[in-house]
């Protein structure tokens, strides 16, 4: 099952079910939260809860992704109560490369950068016994709700950014129950954009280096995420591809279980505030800044899943600083 949100030719809110070329409206929620809640209040499953509300109106699928009318699978009212975080190092790429990573995770530990050091507590500790807690995941802030772009739409890159890189990631989307309690209500395919030449510079400049628009959708795929997931991840400019290629993910591609990255999440109690949103990225196995491209003004990114429907896609724009040179104002 594979759910959207979208803005109906008034530009109000409908929660849509994917069927085919097709979207069929659902009748008594107009929000993918609230859909989330109402199940979760109803003690159901969030496919029987849907499959239990009334059908209204269809709508052509192509027609509202033109029209840009797709909104992110999941968000909030007020985008401070939507969480975008993420964790790295926790794909082992491809067959060559994960056969690199374990040759060079078998030095002696001061011999390791930090980033390698923590790669090798993943591959170690990352995906416990049933019962048990595992290593942490590396993790990073990414924003809130006001960080993400629609479907379609293009990133606005600030002018002091050095790179905005794609990494095509799947993403989980929570929210958190009125008694507090993190509900998983699906998988999104995603772009956690990077200023990947900013944290060439130093691993310390990490934080900063996340703190760009990502996007994630057109859909929500309902249920848990298949163990072996394959994509394409393409850069178009100017009508022509400049770089393409496929990448895996699901659990037999990462050194952490999506339970233990989870865990590690929702273990912060200021993470459990009853109604709130949160999306996490989970990594990615392949980025085109390490196959030497450098993004321009008006590249367009598309990462396609096929267990996740639609790609992607979303361009890029330039804008100015709000800040900047002007400083800061003193009360």
């Amino acid at each position: 099952m594979r759910l959207i949100q979208f803005e109906t030719a008034g530009r109000g809110r409908a929660v849509g079910l994917v069927d085919g070329d097709h979207v069929q409206e659902l009748q008594g929620v107009i929000t993918m939260r609230e859909l989330a809640l109402k199940a979760i209040r109803a003690g159901q499953d969030l496919r029987s809860f849907v499959n239990a509300l009334g059908k209204g109106e269809h709508h052509d699928y192509q027609v509202l992704l033109t029209e840009q009318r797709v909104l992110p699978p999941l968000d909030h009212d007020d985008p401070a109560h939507c969480m975008i975080a993420g964790t790295g190092l926790t794909h082992v790429g491809s067959a060559a490369a994960r056969s690199q990573m374990h040759q060079k995770v078998q030095q002696a530990d001061d011999a390791l950068t930090d980033s390698m050091r923590m790669f090798k507590w993943g591959i170690a500790g990352g995906k416990p016994a049933a019962g048990e807690i595992g290593v942490q995941p590396e993790w990073f802030y990414k924003g809130d709700g006001s960080t993400v772009v629609r479907p379609g739409a293009s990133f606005p890159v600030p002018s002091f950014a050095d790179d905005e890189g794609e990494e095509p990631e799947v993403v989980g989307l929570y929210v958190i129950s009125d008694s507090g309690e993190p509900c998983r209500i699906g998988f999104a395919t995603g772009n956690e954009c990077t200023d990947h030449v900013m944290e060439k510079k130093s691993y310390l400049y990490l934080p900063h280096s996340k703190l760009r628009y990502c996007s994630f959708g057109p859909e929500l795929r309902v249920g848990e995420l298949p163990s072996h997931v394959t994509g394409t991840a393409k850069i178009s400019r100017k009508g022509q591809v400049v770089w393409e290629k496929p990448f895996a993910s699901g659990e037999d591609n990462m050194c952490h279980t999506i339970a233990n990255i989870e865990h590690h999440h929702f273990k912060y109690n200021q993470f459990l505030r009853p109604g709130d949103v949160h999306v996490q990225f989970f990594g990615t196995s392949v980025a085109s800044f390490a196959d030497g491209i450098v993004t321009e003004e008006g590249d367009v990114f598309e990462i396609h899943i096929p267990e996740f429907g639609r790609p992607l896609i979303n361009g890029t724009s330039r804008v100015p600083a709000k800040i900047g040179s002007k400083g800061v104002g003193l009360l």
